[in-house]
């Protein structure tokens, strides 16, 4: 079967380190978060990928010339305008000549998801779409999925208004459920998909299907995690780095050659060819390749891009992501800022 990954967005939560590098070709443990989704998907059969690109799309194909992410072999759809996730799914089809059952990723999502049990799944239901839901505490940030007890979806909200999700879901469980951001769609779904216009696979194709009672569902409470925005891309890394992922391993994460003996380093990824000073402390952040920590700077639940100097004395903290090559002056206080403050670009 074939996979499309979907990796159009702009990363605009994930700004400034996405204003020059796409956010699946961001390192978790020190390898772009796009070989870890081509991984998982490996592990359960897919063969073969095509890459739904628009926002700086030659950054895939510049990492990965020979055509192949891993053990996958790769086909690029590069959109020639923004379309939506639905029009991105047609376009990416019908480039690639994708004529039957196929399966559809978000790319920014990392789980452990059973992708053979959902194909199982739209097969014996005979839906025209099959869709992972997975338990949350608060879906209002997600799309809500409400299911039958068999399966069938009865309902697709996405984004529904804080505290408007049923307290006891039809389908069991103690929690609400979202769309996990893995599809298994037959091809009369594409007929569903306007050519002219951009069109929202959430907000429109997925109502239609479940009115029509063609919209099936497989719950899977399983390791999950939408790595969007600087608390999540952090947590990606460290749940690695913790061995929350299982069959993850991490191979050469980073060489901090550099380390000065009486800094401190805690629970934290750091990059190829580090300097990290004395007296300075790094907790529960990622430090990029080639950064420069000067003497008794603190960076703690924080991110830095490549190549980032952080002066004598500085401190980061509460989420603060600094772009590659910035540099943050001896002194400076960081909470829970950006460095260079993100200019608005269009919504992802």
């Amino acid at each position: 079967m074939k996979a499309i990954l979907l990796l159009g967005g702009f990363g605009t939560r994930l700004r400034p380190l996405t204003n020059d590098t796409p956010k699946q070709m961001l390192p978790v443990c020190g390898r772009p978060m796009i070989e870890w989704v081509c991984e998982h998907l490996h592990r359960h059969g897919i063969t073969e990928i095509v890459l739904s690109l628009g926002y700086r799309a030659e950054a895939f194909t510049a990492a990965y010339p020979h055509g192949r992410i891993g053990q996958l072999a790769y086909r690029v759809a590069v959109e020639p305008d923004p379309r939506g996730t639905a029009g991105a799914v047609r376009f990416a089809a019908e480039t690639s000549g994708i004529t039957g059952t196929f399966l559809v990723l978000n790319g920014d999502v990392l789980t452990d998801l059973d992708v053979g049990a959902l194909v199982s799944r739209h097969t014996s239901s005979a839906a025209e779409a099959t869709i992972a839901l997975q338990p949350v505490a608060d879906p209002s940030p997600y799309g809500l999925v409400v299911a039958d007890p068999s399966g069938r979806v009865l309902s697709f909200s996405e984004k529904p208004e804080p505290g408007s999700a049923p307290a006891a879901p039809p389908h069991g469980g103690d929690r609400p459920t979202i769309s996990a951001g893995t599809y298994v769609l037959s091809a009369a779904v594409l007929d569903r998909i306007a050519p002219d216009r951009a069109v929202s696979i959430e907000r429109e194709i997925f109502p239609q299907i479940a009115a029509d009672g063609a919209l099936a569902a497989l719950v899977d409470d399983t390791y999950w995690l939408d790595t969007g925005t600087p608390q999540q891309y952090l947590a990606a890394n460290l749940d690695v780095l913790a061995g929350r992922r299982p069959g993850a391993e991490v191979v050469d994460a980073g060489v901090p050659v550099g380390v000065h003996p009486a800094a401190q380093i805690r629970t934290s990824v750091i990059g190829h060819g580090c300097e990290i000073g004395p007296g300075a402390v790094v907790q529960r952040s990622v430090v990029g390749d080639g950064c420069r920590l000067a003497a008794g700077a603190i960076v703690i639940d924080s991110v830095l891009g490549a190549g980032v100097a952080v002066g004598a004395g500085a401190t980061l903290c509460d989420y603060s992501v600094v772009g590659n090559g910035e540099q943050v002056g001896p002194g400076a206080v960081l909470r829970a800022q950006r460095q260079p403050t993100p200019e608005p670009v269009p919504a992802s």
